[in-house]
Formats: structure tokens, C-alpha cells, sequence
């Protein structure tokens, strides 16, 4: 027995045309005003369409000025539109469209405006059909036909042209929303531009400033230190570890700014060589504590920036060191990969951190709370963070089960070289 409890029909742009030419057309346009978000292409391809589908031989768009006093032409097609160009809200039917926000029709040769009809006229048109543009309750500009030939006009003819002006004033509305927003964009970017520009430029100079103190203070106390009593060399000490702090956020700070900013050199780098660079980096510091490190052996090869990837795990190394307290005896750095990303870890034995704070020691200026008394600004794993999202990637903290922490940092594996 046949399954009578739905209906399945095929649609069909041609059947529909077949159906209901009113319904095709809106269909068509709708489709058309769709797929653009430039108000120059949806003005004159709506213009277009016009003439493609009715027995109209131009096709003239205008378009609400701020001022809401006049119409200024913002598309033609099949005439040439000398002449044309603007009409107040005061004169002629397309004026008078607008203002009284109806359909309007009729004869060239009836228009009270005789120079307006003489013009119109010696462009071959016998009838003008106007139809305002309203979306959402305004007026944003009128459309005017004009044909050289009489032409049946019912109020099913009225109801579609009425139909698609309100799709090509909601389409204007949406146009005039995106060059807003990429407007925002610009002055977004180049605000964005301005504040770096002024970061590098304070942190420059502030840091020369703070390097001239430093060395100052040590000077006054190696030469004037015999004239100074206790409390006077404790000042000139306190001086100098007070403007060598200032030296360090400088750069640090500097050093995150560059992370969000600074141009990638996306190149092939081989995993197995930045492993033995950290590990020789960091070797007489493993050496004196007697901590292990300990890498794979690999000779995968990646697309990244070298720079940005050492610092990255550079970075977990140093914090485990700072970190991982006096019992930490190993460190271990990891690599494994998956169908869109190389991800690296570097595991330690120390401290560790509890689950709920692994997400905010992330956070500019958040610090661990096992690193009170250890020096440092509270900006290294912003810095990873901000370099894993320039990797397309992200980073990711998880403490071990007893005792410890594994930091991890995934990469796109579509990153491409210049």
C-alpha cells in the first residue's frame, strides 16, 4: 500500500514560471539580491532584472540623501540618464512617490512638469511608473520605469512591482549595514594601529630611562658609597633593584605586544632540532639541580615560525624550573599529532597546579599561587597563548594525577610559508 501520509514534490524554477510568472520573478530577484552585499551591484543588477522580466525600457534607482530633501540617482539602465541625475521630494512623480510613499503611474505627455516631459519625451518614454522604496517603515529611495510603450497595469501588476521594491529596499538596508561595519572595521584596525604604535613607543622609551637610573645607582655606590651611611646605601640599593624590575617588565611587556603582532615566518622546521636546543639551552640549570630532561626521538618536520615555537616551550621548561619546586626531578617534552594539529607537551614531576586554575594562568598578568616570592610579571603564558592563536592553534593545561603539570600547545597543520 502506498504511503499516503506526505506529499513529495520536486521543485522546479521552470514548473514554478509555468505556475505563477509573479512568483518566479520574486523568486529570481530574491535570489539575485542575495547573493551581494555591494550596494553598486545590487542597485544596478536590480535594475537589470527590471528589464530582464517586464516590458520596461529603463530602469533608474534613486536613493534617499541624509538630508531626507532630495533623490540622488544611484543606478540606470536602457537610458541614458542626462538630465535625470536628482529630484527633490518636492517635484515630479518620483519626488511625490516618495513623499507620499505610493505607487504612482503615468503619461509622460500628462506630467505637470512640461520641462520634465519634453526631456522624457525626446528619450523615447511615453509612460513612468514609480515605486517607493520602504524598508521597515522607511523611505530609502525610489524606483522609476519608464517604457516607450503603453502598458497593461492591474493591481496584480501593482501588488508585484510593490513586492519587489520592498526585497530591493530590504537588500539596500543590508547593504548599507555591511559598509557600516567594514567602515567600524577600518577604524577598528587603525585604531588597534595606533595603540601598538604608541605601546612600542612607551616601553622604548621608558626603558632607556629606567637603564640610565640603573646605572646611576650603581655608580653612586661604588664611588660615593663610603660617603653614604647605611640608610643611604640601602636607598641607592633599592634604586637600582627597583628601576632593573622596570627594565624587566619592559620587555616583557614588549615582548608579549610582539607576540599578537609581530609578522610570522612560517617555514619547515625539523621537531628533533628544537628539542636539542632547549635542552642544551637549558642544560647547566638541569645540570646543578639535577633535574632530567627528557625528549623523543623524532624527525618529524613542521610548518611554523621557529621563533614563536621555541618560545612557546622555552617557556613551559622555564616555568616548570620556576615553579616546580625543590623536589622537581624531571621534565619531560612530548609530541603527537592528529588529523589538524602537531601538538606539543612538556611534562614535569613538581608542584603542579589545580585543575580549576589551569585555565586562568592563562590570563595576562595571572600568576600560579605556588610562585609567591619567585620573581616574574605574571605575562609568559599570555605571551603562549597569544602565539598558539596566530598558529591557528590553542594551549592547554592538565595537572597530573598525583603530583605535577603537562602544558600543551596544539598548531594548525595548514600553516604555509610566504
Amino acid at each position: 500500500m502506498q504511503d499516503k501520509r506526505y506529499i513529495s514534490i520536486d521543485f522546479s524554477e521552470t514548473d514554478l514560471l509555468e505556475r505563477n510568472r509573479g512568483l518566479s520573478i520574486i523568486l529570481d530577484i530574491s535570489n539575485f539580491l542575495s547573493s551581494s552585499l555591494k550596494l553598486d551591484d545590487i542597485l544596478n543588477g536590480a535594475a537589470f532584472k527590471m528589464l530582464e522580466h517586464f516590458e520596461f525600457d529603463a530602469c533608474r534607482m534613486y536613493l534617499m540623501d541624509k538630508s531626507g530633501r532630495y533623490l540622488s540617482l544611484s543606478a540606470c539602465q536602457g537610458t541614458d540618464p542626462g538630465g535625470l541625475e536628482y529630484v527633490g521630494l518636492e517635484e515630479g512623480f518620483t519626488g511625490k512617490a516618495a513623499r507620499t510613499r505610493s505607487f504612482i503611474a503615468q503619461r509622460v505627455s500628462e506630467l505637470e512638469d512640461k520641462e520634465r516631459a519634453t526631456l522624457l519625451t525626446k528619450k523615447g518614454f511615453k509612460i513612468i511608473m514609480c515605486v517607493p522604496l520602504i524598508a521597515v517603515g522607511q523611505v530609502v529611495g525610489v524606483m522609476n520605469l519608464a517604457s516607450g510603450k503603453l502598458i497593461k497595469l492591474d493591481q496584480e501588476m501593482i501588488d508585484l512591482l510593490e513586492v519587489i521594491g520592498n526585497q530591493i529596499s530590504v537588500a539596500i538596508k543590508n547593504a548599507w549595514l555591511y559598509e557600516n561595519i567594514l567602515k567600524k572595521k577600518d577604524k577598528l584596525s587603525e585604531s588597534k594601529k595606533m595603540i601598538e604604535f604608541f605601546a612600542y613607543s612607551m616601553f622604548h622609551d621608558l626603558k632607556g630611562p629606567a637603564i640610565a637610573i640603573h646605572g646611576i645607582s650603581k655608580l653612586l655606590i661604588k664611588k660615593y658609597g663610603h660617603l653614604l651611611n647605611d640608610k643611604g646605601r640601602g636607598y641607592c640599593e633599592t634604586i637600582r633593584q627597583t628601576s632593573e624590575q622596570i627594565v624587566t617588565m619592559v620587555e616583557r611587556i614588549n615582548i608579549y605586544v610582539q607576540a599578537k603582532v609581530a609578522p610570522l615566518n612560517i617555514e619547515d622546521l625539523k621537531i628533533g632540532e628544537i628539542f636539542n636546543e632547549l635542552k642544551e639551552e637549558f642544560s647547566s640549570v638541569l645540570d646543578s639541580r639535577q633535574i632530567k630532561l627528557i625528549e623523543p626521538k623524532l624527525d618529524h618536520v613542521i610548518s611554523a615560525d621557529r621563533l614563536s615555537i621555541t618560545r612557546v616551550l622555552r617557556n613551559f621548561v622555564d616555568n616548570a624550573l620556576k615553579y616546580g619546586g625543590d623536589n622537581l626531578s624531571e621534565i619531560r617534552l612530548g609530541y603527537r599529532e592528529d588529523k589538524d594539529f602537531h601538538i606539543f607537551s612538556v611534562s614535569d614531576d613538581g608542584v603542579g597546579v589545580k585543575k580549576d586554575e589551569c585555565e586562568k594562568i592563562f590570563q595576562v598578568y595571572q600568576r600560579e599561587k605556588t610562585s609567591k616570592g619567585i620573581a616574574g610579571a605574571g605575562l609568559g603564558l599570555a605571551v603562549v597563548k597569544e602565539l598558539a592563536k596566530r598558529h591557528g592553534g590553542k594551549v592547554w593545561a592538565e595537572p597530573g594525577a598525583e603530583k605535577g603539570i603537562t602544558f600543551y600547545v596544539a598548531i594548525s597543520k595548514k600553516l604555509q610559508g610566504k
